[in-house]
């Protein structure tokens, strides 16, 4: 588990360097980000009660996806390590525990975002658990979004030069497709999920 974190914290300080190579001393703020999420979370969750919803649980996992985000960004810049950082990240996620209340575990995450603007990965945490998420679902979501990303700049996504659709098919399909044939487990699985990302954009979208 922390080597996945190590991995995603990796990926995040590239992604961040792509939008600044000095991202680390223009003080974005990221709390805000988190934040605004954290809105869009419980929209997806649902609160209205004058009206029928019901939790839309993929739109729940993308939110908390982009949340996680915003939170390694602020752990890169509190601490000293890539490391250190993963290990706390590691302790505060595995001391979590779920309270069975989403809507109001929601608003305690964005309530002590705002007041300390800093990221609670243990609160963080209760709010997978609150819905079943793994781990692994995190990780999985999290390198797959990341890697597509990083593919799309690297193959004319700002110039338009880049071909979306691949053989009939969306590239975020392809990915789904190409990360169900990886071991996510493996140390290589950001690098070989981009080594086959490669190889099916010359071969599918020529």
């Amino acid at each position: 588990m922390e080597q996945q974190i190590i991995t995603m914290l990796e990926l995040q300080d590239e992604m961040n360097e792509k939008v600044h190579p000095e991202w680390r001393k223009q003080n974005f703020a990221w709390y805000r980000a988190i934040w605004i999420e954290s809105a869009e979370l419980m929209d997806h969750y649902g609160w209205k009660w004058w009206k029928k919803q019901s939790p839309d649980k993929h739109q729940i996992t993308l939110e908390l996806v982009d949340i996680w985000h915003f939170g390694l960004s602020l752990s890169l810049i509190e601490h000293n390590s890539i490391s250190q950082s993963a290990h706390r990240l590691k302790q505060d996620l595995d001391s979590s525990l779920s309270s069975g209340e989403f809507r109001k575990d929601i608003e305690d995450f964005a309530a002590h975002t705002l007041k300390t603007k800093r990221f609670d990965a243990r609160r963080f945490g209760r709010l997978m658990n609150d819905i079943e998420m793994t781990f692994e679902s995190l990780y999985v979501s999290y390198v797959g979004k990341n890697v597509l990303n990083f593919f799309r700049q690297d193959n004319g996504y700002q110039n338009g030069t880049y071909r979306k659709t691949w053989g009939g098919k969306e590239d975020n399909e392809i990915l789904v497709e190409i990360i169900e044939r990886l071991d996510p487990a493996s140390s290589s699985f950001r690098t070989d999920l981009y080594g086959l990302m490669q190889n099916e954009y010359a071969l599918l979208s020529a």
